[in-house]
């Protein structure tokens, strides 16, 4: 399954929860998965990219995941 790990700036919506395992075939189901388990997070989620194996994606929803992914949202970037 693959590994959603949280930021210390994400722990007050994850009642301190570090990391979670989720299994989801897609960036998109995962989703799903840790807004129901956390609600708090739906909108703060809405706002941040996401690193995917250490690649960050700013359009994710159908990103396949493999068992072993490794997740973690990240602040998006504006350029200029």
């Amino acid at each position: 399954m693959a590994t959603v790990h949280f930021s210390r700036g994400l722990a007050r919506y994850t009642g301190g929860v570090e990391s979670l395992t989720v299994d989801a075939p897609r960036v998109q189901e995962l989703l799903v998965v840790v807004t129901e388990r956390f609600p708090g997070l739906t909108q703060p989620l809405e706002v941040m990219a996401i690193a995917v194996d250490g690649e960050v994606h700013q359009h994710h929803d159908y990103l396949k995941l493999r068992p072993d992914s490794e997740i973690h949202f990240v602040p998006q970037i504006a350029g200029g």
